[in-house]
């Protein structure tokens, strides 16, 4: 995506998750402009919060390389977010992905199809509506496992089991 065409795309995602009741920035720092590892936007409602990188296409898949995807999970882990790329094909909606729900190429990459997007991805309804997936934190049994194996009250091997099972 040209970067003439990838600004104007992020304003509108800006713009759209700002008339959805998000407080929204730009990161305009993000990309190639500087060394810092920033997402293209940041917004949040309060209660969630949201690390989301951009990209948008004609109508071929969007690419990932893996570094961009290991920059925003990181980001977002930092900073108390959720981590979200934000895919839209011409003439359609915006669509919503966590990073690992993304297709892994064999080079480690992450692709987003046109079909993909439109049978899979989360609408901006659905982020509104819905907020985070479940996807997103563990569930307080997780969380009870985890302070149990922390506490020394259950051994890991034990934890990693009922984790599983």
């Amino acid at each position: 995506m040209s970067n003439a065409k990838g600004d104007r795309r992020e304003r509108e995602l800006v713009n759209e998750l700002d008339a959805a009741g998000f407080a929204v920035m730009r990161a305009p720092a993000s990309g190639s402009a500087t060394e810092r590892e920033l997402p293209d936007v940041l917004a949040g409602d309060g209660k969630t919060f949201y690390a989301i990188e951009a990209k948008s296409s004609a109508g071929d898949p969007i690419y990932l390389t893996a570094d961009e995807i290991e920059a925003l999970i990181y980001f977002a882990q930092n900073f108390g977010a959720r981590p979200r790329v934000a895919a839209r094909f011409d003439r359609e909606d915006w669509y919503f992905f966590h990073p690992a729900d993304l297709h892994a190429t064999d080079s480690a990459n992450r692709r987003v199809k046109k079909e993909t997007a439109l049978e899979d991805g989360e609408s901006m309804q659905d982020l509104i509506d819905h907020g985070p997936t479940t996807d997103d934190e563990p569930s307080v049994e997780a969380l009870d496992v985890f302070q149990a194996v922390a506490d020394g009250t259950l051994e890991p091997e034990e934890g990693a089991a009922m984790l599983d099972g």
